[in-house]
């Protein structure tokens, strides 16, 4: 198989392509951030090292490129975002909020973290959303992307292999967890970030802030109990409904206004070996 072949880490017949096909991953990808303030030394790496109050679209859309390359790009192009990902973390430096010690931002604790907060936010979100997937499929996404945790420099070993030891993490670091100044910080710039092209002046301002509040209801209850926020007995309900009204809006748009171009090269990568397989099985 060429490069140009290549279908990557995971491929068409893995769950990772069909989880990150859904468009309402955008959702998965802002919960992920609002767990991860909740870690203050993680939280303390992004704001002392991030320029993500200065350019925070930009750092938006390069962290969904890189999630992209990962998911639907070569094995070379994932190995080489990976790379890039590593080189940069390297040489990041913060210090601890609580010891004032300098600690470095690719200390596996916090690459764990980042990367199970993700990981879980990802499949959370799509099957609130109505992705019908198993509880083995669910098991099978989250060890598939043991692959992703070893392009940022963790060992497969070091990460869950399934929701089951998902929930154990959460469980053992949920006392390190807590709100802090900076994560206060964060998630209120989070929640109303400066809109680009003058929309901070439109109805689009009340719709992202609609959007956050939906983001928030779709964290586990402990993470809303860190945040003070209440926790009614319809919040994960009307969450759900919620998010599965919105996938439904999204999956009636045009598939060229959601699907990007790494999706799609992957796509017709996918299609050339499908095609070359059933020729070859014919002329056998």
């Amino acid at each position: 198989m060429t490069s140009d072949d290549d279908l990557g880490l995971f491929g068409p017949d893995s769950v990772t392509w069909r989880v990150h096909a859904e468009s309402i991953l955008a959702l998965g990808g802002m919960r992920a951030l609002y767990l991860q303030t909740l870690h203050p030394r993680a939280m303390a790496g992004v704001a002392q090292n991030s320029g993500y109050r200065a350019d925070p679209w930009g750092r938006l859309e390069r962290t969904a490129i890189y999630v992209a390359t990962v998911v639907y790009g070569t094995t070379a192009q994932a190995h080489r975002a990976g790379e890039h990902v590593r080189r940069l973390h390297a040489r990041m430096r913060a210090t601890d909020p609580d010891t004032g010690e300098l600690f470095r931002v690719d200390e596996p604790e916090l690459l764990r973290w980042v990367h199970v907060t993700e990981v879980d936010s990802f499949l959370t979100t799509a099957r609130r959303a109505g992705l019908a997937l198993t509880d083995d499929e669910a098991d099978r996404y989250v060890d598939e992307q043991r692959r992703a945790a070893e392009l940022v420099g963790l060992d497969a070993d070091q990460v869950p292999r399934s929701v089951a030891e998902v929930n154990d993490y959460y469980r053992e670091i949920l006392p390190s967890l807590r709100m802090t100044r900076e994560a206060a910080e964060g998630a209120l710039f989070l929640s109303a970030p400066p809109l680009p092209w003058g929309l901070g002046y439109t109805p689009a301002r009340a719709a992202w802030l609609g959007l956050s509040a939906l983001v928030v209801s779709l964290l586990p209850p402990w993470a809303r109990k860190l945040y003070g926020l209440p926790g009614l007995p319809t919040t994960d309900l009307t969450a759900s409904l919620s998010t599965r009204a919105l996938r439904l809006s999204l999956r009636a748009l045009p598939r060229r206004l959601v699907e990007g171009p790494i999706y799609r090269s992957a796509m017709d990568r996918a299609a050339r070996a499908a095609q070359e397989s059933s020729g070859a099985t014919q002329a056998a």
